[in-house]
């Protein structure tokens, strides 16, 4: 494995390197927390570089953290040829390993991020203690957005033309973006525009996937969060989830489909609080 560290302005107190996993390049982040908790791995949604979830990082404060850009979003190059979430999966597992983290991690996903997440739970049903899905769905088989929004986010727009996103983050974002469209700056402070055939790669990913034939299988303790306005998800996914899943409590949060970034400071803790109970 080679390692590369990079100059990053104090991401949350975070080290982050370039690491090869036998030829595939990954721009991660780690940070280790003060406690013997298990890492959290943390999976981003579409065209998302680990820097939008700064100020969840931030909140969450001495909880380990393990964060990595897919392949051809952020710092890490595209591959050649598409991926699945299996793909993606493996990856993961072998990037764990190579970091030193053997044993179980927890595991939270958002949004895209938030299938990948179950993907690597039913893969890796010892690997993965706990579950955390944030403003996810199961796949394909699930309640979509309305047109007017899905039309918006079928290409990177969003993440490369600032005025774009001004006129439409309220609507496919909703919650606090409604209230305050100010804060689209703040949100665009974070992003890196996704560069050519990645963010293509991550839709085909979603192409055709579900979770439903295997969902009841996880057996994972689980958190299912969502925004009661979240646009992109409807708050029903979430709701199907929580009933899929064994283990599942369901958490709504008062915003939208970005209540990682807007909500931090009220989401932190209830995560933290989730991670640290007994074992049942």
């Amino acid at each position: 494995m080679t390692e590369m560290p990079l100059n990053s302005d104090n991401f949350s107190g975070m080290q982050i390197r370039m690491v090869d996993l036998d030829g595939r390049m990954l721009r991660v982040a780690t940070r280790q927390g003060s406690d013997a908790s298990p890492p959290l791995l943390i999976f981003n949604g579409i065209g998302a570089n680990l820097e939008l979830v700064e100020p969840f990082v931030t909140a969450l404060d001495d909880v380990s953290v393990v964060i990595f850009d897919i392949p051809g979003v952020g710092g890490s190059p595209a591959p050649i040829v598409p991926y699945r979430f299996s793909t993606l999966a493996v990856l993961a597992d072998k990037l764990l390993s190579r970091l030193g983290y053997d044993g179980p991690v927890d595991v939270l996903g958002v949004s895209w991020g938030g299938a990948l997440a179950q993907q690597f739970a039913h893969l890796y049903p010892v690997r993965c203690r706990r579950l955390i899905l944030a403003a996810t769905s199961p796949g394909v088989i699930m309640v979509p957005a309305k047109l007017s929004v899905l039309s918006k986010l079928v290409g990177p727009r969003r993440y490369t033309d600032p005025d774009y996103l001004r006129q439409v983050g309220a609507e496919i974002y909703g919650g606090a973006y409604r209230r305050d469209p100010a804060l689209l700056n703040e949100h665009r402070r974070h992003i890196q525009a996704p560069r050519g055939r990645g963010y293509l790669y991550q839709l085909l990913a979603a192409t055709g996937w579900s979770s439903l034939p295997w969902l009841g299988g996880l057996r994972q303790t689980t958190l299912v969060m969502h925004g009661d306005d979240d646009p992109i998800v409807p708050l029903v996914n979430a709701k199907i989830l929580a009933a899929r899943i064994r283990r599942a409590t369901l958490h709504v949060i008062d915003d939208g489909h970005l209540f990682l970034v807007t909500r931090a400071k009220e989401v932190a803790p209830v995560i933290r609080g989730f991670l640290r109970q007994p074992a049942s």
